[in-house]
């Protein structure tokens, strides 16, 4: 390490899990999607080359350990076990030599089921619903065991659908299924294996908390009966196994649940329905004592998503100090994630408060971030925004189970600011056959992207931008305080731009393509704001106005729209001292699919908590001086008083020029989406070029 590098020594000295020796103290934890036998593939499980090539790089670039995401031990698909493909194993074993090559170690991470978190789709739910049709899916899904639960309750993700109660035969075969499994990997090389999970509301998790555990028979009732499948399950792989062989947990520390669907916020005074410290004081040392080498360690449920997948509302480290209070009661290692920052993350190692840190989604938007961290080039780590957009966008609103695209459902652990994540063979750099001269027009998120694809290409590329700064429409989405990795990025993406030969052109708007000395035109030019038209429109402040700082806000602002960008600006005026009100013309907050629950569920429990009148299924019908008159969805208008009303209606593409033969239009420009729909927009073009 360099003398610029101490404040991140500790995380590079080795450690134990039992005895097996991890050569550094970073922790690349399970996402969902990146299982090494394929995730929700119709085929069935089998040796997912494209996740093999991930964790392959990763390990290349200085991780530790390596976690994959949950393996379960039942295809979802034809319900084969996976103890059942030998195949799967044999090409498991070539791989792991290939990653012991490398001084990495890898754990797989099996899992027991989901339960009542089981994402059930709005194209998969009327099937399950409906008895005929349930039963003629059942050989190909069968959905009441992928629901299957401790007890009869609710979906979380579809209120209207009851889980069935597991019976105590479907217990035993999936005890059973995880010491076959993990003898299997043991016998393939893997170095340990990880059970999943006491952890986010997951099936064992479910059976642990007595919020939802309400059986009467030995696996519910009391503290030993709740915990007692997951007990189980230790002892089964370790009587399999070994006890030498070593078994991780992935554990919630805290539940942070306040009622069905319904988590606390960080900070708040609550009371804990599901698993509070005392009792996990005392779950750990059991579960410890049970068998298990390590926790890999968070908090949450999917009720309170936004403990385990922080979006960025979330303060960083949010579950260190929980994390670090449990490591008082066992004597086995305790990793802890949950955006957990290096630096950070070193100290709290050093100082013996955890042992090691857990990194996930970061490991997709850069799998050299480690490397780059040895080499003192932080400046050069793409950040993780927290976004979701890719890796795990499974959404939800009122009255509506995972709206999530079948084809996001099938391909999770992508990148929305790293299209080649998982999709290596769809989106890679090549050298251009014939160098060509490249104009592209807009210095936002896709004009700077397609600019360095093209570049790394080899084209020679000039980028116009007609104001003086690059970022575009971004800037001002990252304006807000809690938007700090996102204006990271801007500044990453200015400095990639340098690295390049690119020719840029600040202050230079085109208004003729035709005028450009080019053989490709990219046409990156954004979107504009949509306008409402109703009566004192015009006195309204525009929301791209608002996060630049432009226009200035009284103390009481309604904020009309309730989409992202609106809960954004109320969320953040809530923290600047005002007094928001939300009005949306849709039944909830929210409602665009693709929009991670764990990133939703927090805004909309934010000001529930938080008492933020929120005026759903209404519209604007006039602004006045000093209020603003709403009709609700009977009719029925009556006035909201107010210092400044602030529009949040979405936008309209706004194009220079339309697609031609060298001309491409790309992002927002073309259609307005997100960012992830902009950057992988402008790969679609500019690998082509």
């Amino acid at each position: 390490m360099n003398k610029t590098d101490e404040k991140y020594e500790a995380l590079f000295t080795p450690w134990k899990i039992g005895n097996v020796e991890i050569k550094n103290r970073i922790v690349m934890c399970p996402m969902g999607g990146t299982s090494l036998f394929g995730w929700f593939e119709l085929t069935g499980c089998h040796f997912d080359k494209e996740a093999a090539k991930l964790f392959l790089e990763r390990a290349n670039n200085n991780v530790g350990l390596i976690i994959p995401g949950i393996a379960p031990l039942r295809d979802t698909f034809w319900g084969k076990w996976l103890w059942q493909n030998e195949k799967m194993f044999d090409d498991l074993k070539k791989f792991m030599d290939e990653i012991h090559k490398t001084g990495a170690k890898l754990f797989i991470q099996l899992t027991a089921g989901m339960g009542r978190s089981w994402a059930i789709t709005e194209l998969v739910a009327p099937l399950h619903k409906n008895k005929f049709t349930r039963a003629i899916l059942k050989p190909i899904l069968d959905t009441s065991h992928e629901l299957a639960s401790p007890s009869p309750q609710p979906s979380r993700w579809a209120h209207d659908i009851e889980c069935p109660e597991m019976t105590v035969e479907q217990i035993h075969e999936i005890i059973e299924a995880f010491a076959k499994t993990a003898k299997l990997c043991k016998e393939a090389g893997v170095d340990g294996v990880e059970v999943h999970a006491v952890h986010e509301g997951y099936l064992l998790d479910q059976f642990a908390i007595e919020f939802f555990n309400k059986r009467t028979d030995e696996y519910g009732g009391s503290f030993e009966n709740r915990y007692r499948f997951a007990a189980e399950v230790v002892k089964a792989i370790k009587e399999a196994c070994g006890n030498d062989y070593p078994v991780s947990l992935r554990y919630s520390v805290e539940s942070k649940l306040k009622g069905f669907c319904e988590g606390a916020m960080p900070g708040e005074d609550y009371v804990e329905v599901g698993r509070n410290m005392e009792e996990s004081e005392k779950a750990a040392k059991y579960l410890q004592d049970a068998g298990y080498d390590m926790l890999n360690a968070d908090n949450g449920t999917y009720d309170s998503w936004y403990w385990a997948h922080p979006p960025m509302y979330m303060p960083e480290n949010c579950n260190l100090d929980d994390v670090a209070h449990i490591k008082k009661f066992v004597d086995i290692p305790v990793v802890c994630a949950g955006r957990m920052d290096a630096e950070v993350g070193a100290k709290a190692v050093a100082e013996g408060r955890i042992d090691a840190v857990g990194i996930a989604r970061q490991f997709l938007v850069d799998p050299e971030w480690i490397t780059k961290l040895i080499e003192d080039r932080i400046e050069d780590i793409k950040p993780c925004i927290c976004c979701h957009s890719g890796c795990f966008n499974f959404s939800s609103s009122k009255g509506h189970a995972n709206t999530q695209d079948l084809t996001d459902t099938m391909g999770l652990a992508r990148c929305a600011l790293n299209p080649e994540t998982m999709q290596s063979k769809k989106y890679k750099i090549a050298p251009a056959k014939k160098q060509k001269k490249i104009a592209i027009i807009g210095g936002g998120i896709g004009g700077m992207e397609a600019a360095i694809v093209c570049a790394k290409r080899g084209h020679d590329v000039t980028l116009y931008e007609k104001t003086d700064k690059l970022g575009g429409v971004f800037v001002a989405a990252a304006a807000p305080s809690f938007k700090e990795k996102d204006r990271a990025l801007i500044a990453w993406y200015i400095r990639e731009l340098k690295k390049h030969p690119i020719t840029l052109k600040l202050n230079t708007e085109i208004t003729d393509v035709n005028s450009l000395d080019a053989d490709e035109i990219i046409v990156a030019t954004g979107a504009v704001a949509k306008r409402i038209p109703v009566k004192g429109a015009e006195t309204a402040i525009e929301a791209v106005d608002y996060l630049l700082g432009n226009k200035t806000v009284g103390d009481n602002v309604v904020v009309i729209g309730g989409g992202l960008t609106g809960c954004e600006i109320a969320y953040d005026l809530y923290l600047n001292g005002k007094k928001p009100v939300i009005v949306e013309m849709q039944d909830d907050l929210i409602t665009t699919k693709g929009i991670c629950l764990a990133n939703t569920s927090y805004l909309r429990d934010f000001f529930k908590t938080n008492k933020v009148p929120v005026y759903l299924e209404t519209a604007l019908s006039e602004i006045g001086k000093d209020n603003v008159v709403l009709k609700d969805k009977d009719g029925k208008t009556f006035t909201v008083d107010t210092d400044s009303v602030i529009l949040s209606v979405g936008y309209n593409s706004a194009p220079i020029a339309s697609k031609g033969k060298h001309i491409h239009v790309i992002g927002d420009a073309s259609k307005v989406g997100n960012l992830r729909t902009v950057i992988w927009g402008a790969w679609d073009v500019a690998t082509k070029l």
